[in-house]
This record gives structure tokens, C-alpha cells and sequence, in this order.
């Protein structure tokens, strides 16, 4: 199939779901790609959290923080209701600064991020990406600000509600009066800039070598597996990844190491037009779209 029939028959697919998204795929040696809106800029929800650990793991590496210092983080300290992680946590608990990272990273606690911010505030995460090349990722606010949003002011029974304003509110430029959901003033990118942090990290040039390799480490342990992870891990492969979720929002961006060699950045972020907070369809359609691509570049 062409890819201009591939491109649109996934385009339908996509509408039909509910879904509008920026997808890419690259071919990590070759550079051939295809994808669907790259550019479209998004808020970046969680995915943030790569461009954090990267930030702070250099910072380890020129000594000037230590990975083995201990951090008491107090509960309420942040304020950030969370699903995983210390964002649960019921007492203070002491943690080493490189263990605070797996938290961030492979369990996509927003605590253990937001303690990484302070250490390193968005705009030094900003700067440093500025520094190795990647233009396309903005980080502006704190994660624990993503809590902060309609969805914690409805109970569960009015939850579509705040799904209802999400989807219905924004501007044609990506403007949104829900600031976390603003392009503009939220921490955002693209598939095309996240694609592009993962190729700095799996074919590192300007990213110090260890560090993106402790990067990959990470990303490679990440626990939350239900969105691109079936349609790509497999014995034959190895699925490495960060998943974001805001809302509406439903992104996931990462690298998968076929046993043969080839080896493909995959970047997809969504939208949701349905007005509910649980969609294990849209997971899946994201997913099976991801994947087309995927196997049109690797026929």
C-alpha cells in the first residue's frame, strides 16, 4: 500500500475512534519516517518526565548533584493526588536522589518529579535541551500543576464533564482556557521533537553516552504497559517507553529494538473526542495505528 492510502486509511481509522493525533515513526539508522500530523504541537503531560531525568542525570554526571543523596520527601509537602508512587504515600520517606528518577520515570510518579524540579526548574530543563539541539519541547510548569485542572473539581460520577470542557474549549490555534491543556503555557511538543529526544538518546551524539544509556535503562523498566506495549514488546523485541495522560490526552513516545537489528522511535499523541476518562479502545486504536506504520517502514 502507498503511504499516501496508508496515511489517510489510518486517518479514518482514527476519526471513526474519536481520536486526533500526531503520530511518527523513524527508522533510527536509516532516518526513512512516516507519520501523521508530526508537527502538531500538544501538551506533553507526563512525557516531560524524559526531558527531567535527562536533565538531572547530566547534572549527576558533572558532580554537581550527588545521585546517592537522600531527600525526605513529606506527605502533603507537594500536594499532588496521584495514582503511583509517593503520590500514595501515607509518611515521610527518605530516598536517594537516583531512586527518586526510577519513581519519576518508570512509574510515572508526579511527586518524585516534582522533587526533581526543584532541583533542576523547568526553564534548566528547557536550557538544556535548548544546549543538545532539541528546539521542539518546552518544559514551562511543575508536574503537581497537572493536578490541578476541572477534573479534581467534578466527582467521579460528573468526571465527563471535565472531559466534556477539554475537548470542547480549545481554540484552533491550540489556545485552551484550562491552562495545562494550552500549548502556549503548558510543557509541550510534538512527535516530531519527542521523536527526535529519542534519537538523541538511542544514537547519542551531543547527550553524554552514559547518560542516555542510564536513560534507556529507565525507559526500558517503565511499569505502564497497557497503551503501545502490546502491539510492540514481544521475545523477538524489546519496547522501551514513557507514556503521558492529561484529560483528553493519551501520549506515548518510544523505541522499539527488533532482535534483527532495526530499531524504530515511535511517538504518538492524542486527543480524545469521547467524554470519558477510561478508554481501552482508544489505547488500542493508538496502538494499532502506531503499529501500521511501524511495519510499513520495516516491509
Amino acid at each position: 500500500m502507498s503511504r499516501t492510502r496508508l496515511i489517510r486509511r489510518l486517518r479514518e481509522l482514527l476519526e471513526e475512534g474519536g481520536l486526533h493525533g500526531s503520530f511518527l515513526v523513524r527508522d533510527l539508522d536509516t532516518g526513512d519516517e512516516i507519520g501523521l500530523e508530526p508537527d502538531l504541537e500538544f501538551p506533553a503531560a507526563s512525557l516531560v518526565k524524559v526531558p527531567l531525568a535527562l536533565a538531572t542525570l547530566d547534572r549527576i554526571r558533572t558532580g554537581e548533584l550527588d545521585g546517592a543523596a537522600p531527600l525526605t520527601v513529606r506527605p502533603g509537602r507537594l500536594d499532588v493526588p496521584g495514582p503511583t508512587g509517593l503520590s500514595r504515600f501515607r509518611h515521610p520517606a527518605t530516598i536517594a536522589l537516583d531512586d527518586l528518577l526510577y519513581l519519576s520515570v518508570c512509574l510515572s510518579d508526579t511527586t518524585a518529579a516534582d522533587v526533581l524540579l526543584g532541583l533542576t526548574p523547568p526553564a534548566a530543563v528547557t536550557a538544556f535541551l535548548r544546549e543538545h539541539g532539541q528546539t521542539g519541547i518546552t518544559v514551562r510548569h511543575a508536574l503537581h500543576d497537572l493536578s490541578d485542572t476541572p477534573a479534581e473539581r467534578f466527582g467521579a460520577s460528573e468526571l465527563h464533564l471535565a472531559h466534556s470542557l477539554a475537548i470542547g474549549a480549545g481554540t484552533a490555534g491550540r489556545g485552551h482556557p484550562v491552562p495545562q491543556l494550552d500549548v502556549s503555557r503548558a510543557n509541550s511538543g510534538s512527535a516530531r521533537a519527542f521523536t527526535d529526544l529519542l534519537q538523541a538518546v538511542w544514537r547519542p551524539q551531543s547527550i553524554d553516552a552514559t547518560v542516555a544509556a542510564r536513560m534507556r535503562d529507565l525507559m526500558a523498566n517503565n511499569l505502564i504497559r497497557q497503551r503501545l506495549a502490546p502491539d510492540f514488546a514481544s521475545d523477538a523485541s524489546r519496547w522501551s517507553s514513557k507514556t503521558g495522560t492529561l484529560l483528553n490526552l493519551r501520549h506515548e513516545v518510544g523505541v522499539v529494538e527488533h532482535a534483527d537489528g532495526q530499531t524504530f522511535a515511535v511517538a504518538a499523541l492524542t486527543e480524545s473526542s469521547v467524554a470519558a476518562s477510561i478508554q481501552p479502545g482508544a489505547e488500542a486504536l493508538m496502538a494499532a495505528v502506531a503499529r501500521e506504520l511501524r511495519d510499513h517502514l520495516r516491509h
